[in-house]
């Protein structure tokens, strides 16, 4: 089987579903599955280059739509060598972009041309429409739904859900939505790599201040979906009643941001909060393996890959229930609910752990990520979803 992947950007920076390709294509390659991606990135952007799968960048795309004018013609040329083309995110170009070529693609050959599927990555989740602070976004949406987005997928053979709780609440904020298959493929990541001392060098290099202090982990983008301002308050509210809490390390793109500054505001004057920004290769790996537990307080979350890298390097989580594989989470680590009693409840309900508790709650996760996350695993499913999808045609 050959699969195109189409995705506006390959930069790690965005995370999520650009990071989920490169998890699974590994695993699907071992399979016989042949993966490519098409994004709308400048083709000399320096993350290029690094993956060992071809990416063909035909960008840079233009308008906060990323429309790309080279979408059209290459999809023309080259969609006759794939059985399956995959358009991962939503309300951007590569989406009815590609739903658009594929079907000038049929009118052009007379040929029915390669399956096409949607994998959302959660951008159909009901948090976007009814947020407060998204009202103009949620209207825009509608707007694209309405228009366009909403035929790329009631035209797609199948949209393709990372978990169970997903594919549920992407039935409630459109109408009308008829797509034609809904699947639960699931979603998973490569192990992690070996613990090794470089590891701790490396993220001590970045958080010096630190100084091997016990510390709580959020790794994820610094943006208020995310819970942080939850996280930082509920966090210096126990210091200042005197609790013994582990340091707290917020590590993620978007300092920068208004919400980034008001953080480090906040945080102003406190020795052990620390923002060391973005975090890659082995200074990720050894902020993962050495924290006492990771947190994601996010008041939306359609997975949480950084979620599950930390269940693989055996560390517990403290989630909240909006994470949306917060069940098959909970034995590895604590969940409650995403507002500030409940990132309070979270912080409070680790610190009355034992050092026992605490840590079978990471072995408890470590065997969560065996049993459900493995990418070889999501992989075969995958293959399997979409086998029998071309069998039925």
């Amino acid at each position: 089987m050959r699969i195109l992947r189409v995705i506006s950007s390959m930069d790690p920076v965005h995370g999520g579903p650009c990071q989920g390709i490169r998890n699974i294509v590994p695993a699907l390659t071992a399979l016989g599955v042949h993966n490519e991606v098409l994004s709308f990135d400048a083709p000399d952007a320096a993350f290029l280059g690094q993956d060992p799968f071809p990416v063909h960048a035909i960008g840079p795309a233009r308008t906060p739509y990323a429309y790309c004018p080279a979408l059209r013609p290459w999809l023309l040329q080259n969609l006759g060598r794939f059985d399956v083309v995959i358009a991962h995110g939503l309300w951007l170009h590569n989406n009815a972009g590609t739903w658009g070529a594929l079907k000038a693609y049929r009118r052009q050959t007379g040929q029915p041309g390669p399956r096409f599927c949607v994998m959302p990555h959660g951008m159909l989740d009901p948090y976007f429409q009814r947020a407060p602070e998204r009202r103009w976004k949620a209207l825009r949406n509608t707007l694209a739904w309405t228009l366009f987005e909403g035929a790329a997928i009631h035209g797609a053979d199948a949209i393709l859900f990372t978990c169970a709780q997903e594919l549920l609440l992407a039935r409630e904020p459109f109408s009308p939505y008829r797509p034609k298959r809904e699947l639960d493929v699931g979603y998973g990541i490569q192990a992690p790599p070996a613990r090794h001392e470089g590891m701790a060098v490396a993220f001590a290099a970045r958080c010096p201040a630190l100084a091997g202090k016990p510390y709580l982990l959020f790794l994820s983008r610094v943006h208020e979906k995310k819970g942080t301002d939850l996280l930082l308050r509920a966090w210096l509210a126990l210091r200042r009643e005197g609790a013994d809490l582990p340091a707290l390390v917020i590590a993620g793109p978007g300092l920068d941001s208004e919400h980034g500054r008001a953080l480090q505001a906040m945080a102003a004057g406190q020795p052990d909060v620390h923002f060391p920004g973005m975090l890659r290769g082995d200074e990720k790996w050894g902020a993962l393996y050495g924290c006492e537990a990771f947190v994601l307080p996010s008041h939306q979350e359609n997975f949480g890959i950084s979620v599950v890298e930390a269940m693989a390097c055996g560390r517990p989580v403290l989630i909240s229930n909006e994470v949306n594989i917060w069940r098959e989470c909970e034995a590895g680590g604590l969940v409650e609910a995403d507002d500030e009693a409940g990132v309070l409840r979270l912080l409070t309900r680790w610190l009355a752990l034992s050092p026992t508790e605490r840590a079978a709650r990471g072995a408890a996760a470590y065997a969560v990520y065996r049993h459900n996350f493995e990418a070889d695993e999501a992989a075969r499913r995958l293959l399997a979803a979409l086998k029998t999808m071309q069998a039925e045609a």
